[in-house]
């Protein structure tokens, strides 16, 4: 049995009671009061409301909070994982957060310069708590962009796991999941830097980070 305050409550970061994320949580799930229904709801918005963006990955409480996330246009897979967090907390869903290392078959050639790597560390999703078990969920591939790269945008039914797609529609691989780092009640940014440090440690020279990506605004 999950302690449902311990993953409905707010927090400095996943700030659901700030009137940015009630407003839109009402104008996302208008009069439903199911809550299967609403997590959907929430997912969908998230995932086609934010274009997804790997190019801007900072790692502070200012840069991650969800309130501060919700008036942005895009967003990397952490931080749309936040913003469905926050606003399933504030439909009264339990959600927490999930970390991974995945590889990316299909990264863009300047993401991989930054990188100097196709691995992505951390990769952040969601699980719910509906109908007494976790779910997992993947908002982040806005559907657009998969068409773009030629694979089917990752639905989420509410009732099975829903994770990045192994395959694009060509039959190539697509993500892969390396390893999983288990899921937090509040956002860790000290452990996600510590990942990030330990996967790209020339993103930290003279602790500014290369390129478009500074994961080390600490």
């Amino acid at each position: 049995m999950i302690h449902h305050e311990t993953y409905t409550k707010a927090s400095s970061i996943i700030d659901h009671e700030h009137p940015l994320l009630q407003d839109f949580l009402a104008q996302t799930i208008e009069s439903t009061d199911n809550d299967k229904t609403k997590a959907l709801k929430i997912y969908y918005a998230v995932r086609d409301g934010w274009m997804y963006s790997p190019y801007q990955v900072v790692f502070t409480a200012e840069a991650l909070r969800a309130s501060d996330i919700m008036p942005r246009t895009k967003g990397h897979c952490i931080d749309k994982a936040i913003l469905m967090i926050a606003l399933c907390r504030a439909a009264k869903i339990p959600s927490r957060l999930g970390l991974a290392k995945v590889t990316n078959h299909v990264s863009t050639e300047r993401l991989e310069v930054i990188l100097q790597s196709n691995e992505l560390v951390p990769h952040g999703y969601v699980e719910v708590y509906l109908n007494q078990k976790w779910i997992k969920a993947t908002p982040a591939f806005n559907q657009s962009l998969c068409e773009k790269l030629n694979v089917a945008a990752l639905e989420f039914d509410g009732e099975t796991d829903s994770l990045l797609q192994s395959y694009n529609e060509a039959g190539g691989l697509f993500m892969e999941y390396i390893e999983d780092y288990g899921h937090f009640e509040d956002i860790p940014i000290a452990y996600m830097i510590e990942l990030a440090r330990a996967h790209y440690p020339h993103v930290f020279k003279n602790g500014t980070g290369i390129g478009d990506l500074n994961f080390s605004k600490e």
